[in-house]
C-alpha cells in the first residue's frame, strides 16, 4: 500500500498549526498546507467532514487524523507512523 497524500488545512498565526507542521517535517513526510482564511466555504466543509471548527485539521488521503493534539496522540502511541505509510 502505497503512503497516503498528507493535507494540512491551516490559518496564519495558529500555534497549533505550526506545531502540527513541525511534527510532520520532522517525521520526513511530505504534506499539503492549504489556508481556509477567508475561504468560508472550505471551512464549512472541513467542520462537515470533521465535526471539529478548529485548524489545523490533518488528513492521510480521505482519512481525518484530526487536530495537533490527535496528532501527537497518536505519535505517542506509535500509531501515527504507520498512517504515514499507508499501513
Amino acid at each position: 500500500m502505497s503512503a497516503p497524500r498528507i493535507t494540512v488545512y491551516t490559518k496564519q498565526n495558529c500555534p497549533y498549526c505550526v506545531r502540527a507542521k513541525r511534527l510532520l517535517e520532522k517525521k520526513g513526510v511530505a504534506f499539503e498546507e492549504i489556508s481556509v482564511e477567508g475561504k468560508d466555504e472550505l471551512r464549512t466543509w472541513l467542520a462537515e467532514k470533521t465535526g471539529q471548527l478548529t485548524v489545523p485539521q490533518i488528513f492521510a488521503g480521505e482519512r481525518s487524523l484530526g487536530g495537533f493534539s490527535d496528532l501527537d496522540a497518536l505519535e505517542q502511541r506509535g500509531e501515527l507512523d504507520p498512517i504515514l505509510r499507508g499501513g
